[in-house]
């Protein structure tokens, strides 16, 4: 895409970015819960990735009324992907339980930048009156916040705790 000259280039851009971000984060998380040794947080990271595809499939759907569809690809997710794969998948950690640990941690910064991307999406739909795109970009931050306070649950009542007693 070229550069944005108003705020509906702005808007359309940013639900491109988030639809890359979406698909990259939807890889590296399915990755993650192969690795996961805790069911639970398995079991959770499994139910993230359809929350992300859901979260990319409303996405299409926006650029979609805007006459776009390509995603932009974003580099701030190609970063903690990145990130997640050195520190969660390929470093040598020798403890599940600490595997884990990081894990939730890596998860849980991807789950920040998706909340700030969509939320200034929905900013820019507000701004531009369309009630019906704010809306369901609206859904979408609940949905992600409510998945990143199960994962802190998760990780204060069982991974983090595991993780250090096995120390």
């Amino acid at each position: 895409m070229s550069a944005p000259e108003n705020l509906e280039d702005c808007y359309t851009e940013e639900l491109a970015d988030n639809w890359s971000a979406n698909d990259q984060m939807r890889e590296i998380v399915a990755q993650m819960a192969e690795a996961a040794s805790d069911k639970r947080l398995k079991t959770r990271l499994e139910k993230a990735v359809k929350g992300i595809e859901k979260h990319t499939e409303t996405i299409k759907q926006l650029l979609a009324e805007l006459g776009e569809d390509e995603p932009e690809h974003c580099k701030g997710m190609e970063g903690l992907v990145r990130e997640a794969k050195k520190h969660a998948l390929d470093a040598k950690i020798k403890d599940p339980d600490v595997r884990d640990v990081v894990i939730v941690a890596q998860y849980q910064r991807m789950c920040h930048y998706g909340i700030c991307g969509i939320g200034t999406a929905k900013a820019f739909a507000e701004a531009l009156g369309r009630k019906d795109h704010a809306k369901k970009l609206d859904s979408v931050v609940a949905d992600i916040y409510g998945t990143d306070e199960n994962m802190t649950d998760l990780a204060e009542r069982s991974v983090n705790l595991q993780a250090r007693e096995a120390a």
